[in-house]
């Protein structure tokens, strides 16, 4: 039997047969080695709390990409007469296509972690905890970006990527990478859809 790991330390490990995951004896490429720096982030190899740390990776990379297109087409709004709405969509579709660039590159690298470990979803893997975290702080409008909004938005993609309601417990099913990303992008959306929700309630300052 292989062993299906998971990122997520309240996530135990399981069995799942070894003809689905056949283990790479080739020797290893430099695409192996880029492959393993994109889906670790560097964080995956450390003992403690690999998925917690993939989640505040996400969180910084949201937030300096957020900044750098603010302060971008904040200077070119006034070259170019931009009103506040374009600049708002400007940056919202910039980093959705950000996201949509860590996810792509995110399948590809986790499904070659996997072949090269022999285990499915390995532990070491925190890519899909940083793609799933920027969906969850993508939808909070930049003024809004208080420090309690960007903590909840942790705690709750946290809660949903451990919790897994439907359909991320089926999709983790997916074969090799797919399968690894789609479940913490799915937690990334209800956590998103909540903040969401308690900003526009009033809940968080």
């Amino acid at each position: 039997m292989a062993i299906r790991e998971s990122s997520d330390e309240l996530n135990p490990p399981v069995d799942v047969a070894k003809e689905a995951l056949p283990l790479s004896r080739r020797p290893r490429t430099a695409a192996d080695f880029l492959a393993l720096a994109i889906a670790t982030c560097g964080v995956g190899y450390l003992p403690v709390a690999p998925g917690t740390l993939g989640s505040l990776l996400g969180i910084g990379l949201s937030l300096t990409l957020r900044s750098f297109f603010f302060k971008t087409f904040s200077s070119l709004a006034d070259q170019k007469h931009l009103d506040l709405l374009q600049v708002y969509y400007a940056i919202i579709t910039l980093e959705l296509l950000a996201i949509l660039i860590v996810a792509m590159a995110g399948i590809w690298a986790a499904t070659r972690a996997e072949k090269l470990s022999g285990k499915k979803d390995p532990g070491k893997v925190v890519i899909d905890e940083v793609a799933g975290q920027m969906v969850a702080l993508a939808v909070v409008p930049m003024e809004l970006h208080s420090a309690w909004t960007i903590v909840m938005a942790f705690f709750l993609f946290r809660l949903f990527d451990i919790v897994k309601p439907y359909p991320a417990r089926r999709l983790e099913s997916l074969e090799g990478g797919l399968g690894i990303m789609a479940d913490d992008i799915v937690a990334g959306i209800y956590a998103a859809v909540l903040t969401g929700v308690m900003v526009t309630a009033g809940w968080l300052a």
